[in-house]
């Protein structure tokens, strides 16, 4: 995965250069949809040109370690700084998973922003042959079969090491039974750089 690794080492060094300005951008956003209901306005053209192209991202919550919101863009469709702020707003208000972020959660929820690769489609010819080539701790992984779709991220094996359960893990996710397969099966993969987690009301 040598574009991986050129992705990875091009997002490292994005992320030192202005991953303050990335977090700070996702608690502002975070709190301008505690007031007003909606994501903070963004304008490209106030930030640096990195942060301006085309970019993906996931913003992840906590509180006491544990899943607060998670909420993201598979794939680059517009400038990150903008999806920074989108999702940051969707991982607090808009996950199903939760209730809406209230004001006083604030001082105990922690974020972090993790920025896609592009995904590149595996290819394999049965089950086995594509636990064989996922690479634990590496890869993000996208996965699709009769219309249900799911994704998980790089970060997410530290939570499910092994590959086998990592996918029905997965499958669980898309709605398809931990044991399910079949012809029509896809998968694709990506990298990810993540952030370290910063309070949502803390000063970066």
């Amino acid at each position: 995965m040598t574009e991986g690794g050129d992705f990875s080492q091009d997002t490292k060094s994005l992320l030192e250069r202005h991953g303050e300005t990335l977090l700070a951008l996702a608690q502002q956003s975070i709190r301008y949809g505690l007031e007003h209901g909606k994501p903070l306005p963004v304008d490209p053209g106030g930030y640096a040109a990195e942060l301006s192209q085309t970019g993906a991202c996931f913003i992840t919550l906590k509180q006491d370690g544990k899943l607060r919101g998670c909420i993201g863009t598979p794939e680059a469709h517009q400038a990150l700084i903008i999806d920074v702020a989108q999702n940051a707003f969707r991982a607090a208000f808009q996950d199903p998973r939760f209730p809406n972020l209230t004001a006083g959660e604030l001082v105990r929820t922690e974020l972090s922003i993790s920025v896609l690769s592009p995904q590149t489609p595996i290819t394999f010819s049965d089950e086995a042959d594509f636990l064989s080539k996922l690479q634990p701790g590496v890869d993000g992984l996208v996965i699709e079969d009769g219309g249900r779709r799911a994704l998980f991220l790089p970060s997410v094996w530290a939570q499910l090491p092994g590959p086998e359960t990592f996918l029905q893990h997965l499958k669980v996710k898309a709605g398809l039974a931990a044991d399910h397969w079949s012809d029509e099966f896809k998968a694709w993969r990506f990298t990810a750089e993540e952030t370290a987690g910063v309070q949502v009301n803390a000063h970066v």
